[in-house]
């Protein structure tokens, strides 16, 4: 027997994702060093690293390192959180480190939900001097995620990257750099 879903109090006004408008998505936390790149996202209104919509015929490896490209102008690398099994006959694409699903409300698509694969990335080419961030990017570094560190938004404000930001952007860290 199939187990069903109670309505309770904690999920009675929760979207049903049986009829829920659902995106792939694919998002990559660049490291270098003790640093991750974030932006203002100014439909979010939040501090985010580089990532958006797996595009038809894409892989996920594929759409993060292409929106990082298309969003920094930078090259980057998986820095895969788990073995690649030894499969010789078939092409096998890192797992992501995590999956999260998003809600989001826009003008084109109204309410919906992101299923955001995320990753852990490097720059391509290895270690060496920290380039600079492209216009709107910063290096976040690890002691700015382990205390909430705001940042100055294009209104003049100051907010810190949200709950998830920071924790994934700590663990990046930790993982890339071994920190």
């Amino acid at each position: 027997m199939r187990p069903t879903t109670r309505l309770s109090p904690s999920n009675v006004n929760q979207p049903n994702p049986k009829f829920m408008i659902r995106h792939f998505t694919a998002t990559g936390f660049v490291v270098h060093g003790d640093a991750i790149l974030l932006h203002w996202h100014e439909k979010v209104q939040e501090w985010l690293p580089p990532g958006g919509h797996v595009e038809p015929n894409e892989d996920l490896v594929q759409a993060v390192l292409r929106e990082i490209a298309e969003e920094t102008g930078f090259e980057a690398e998986i820095a895969p959180t788990q073995p690649l099994l030894d499969i010789s006959n078939l092409e096998q694409v890192p797992a992501p480190h995590s999956i999260m699903i998003e809600d989001v409300v826009d003008t084109k698509h109204g309410e919906h939900q992101h299923i955001d694969h995320i990753y852990f990335t490097r720059l391509a080419g290895g270690a060496g001097k920290q380039p600079s961030a492209p216009d709107g990017w910063h290096w976040v570094t690890l002691a700015d995620l382990q205390t909430g560190k705001s940042f100055p938004t294009p209104d003049g404000n100051e907010k810190p990257p949200p709950e998830d930001v920071l924790k994934l952007g700590v663990a990046a860290i930790q993982h890339v750099s071994g920190l």
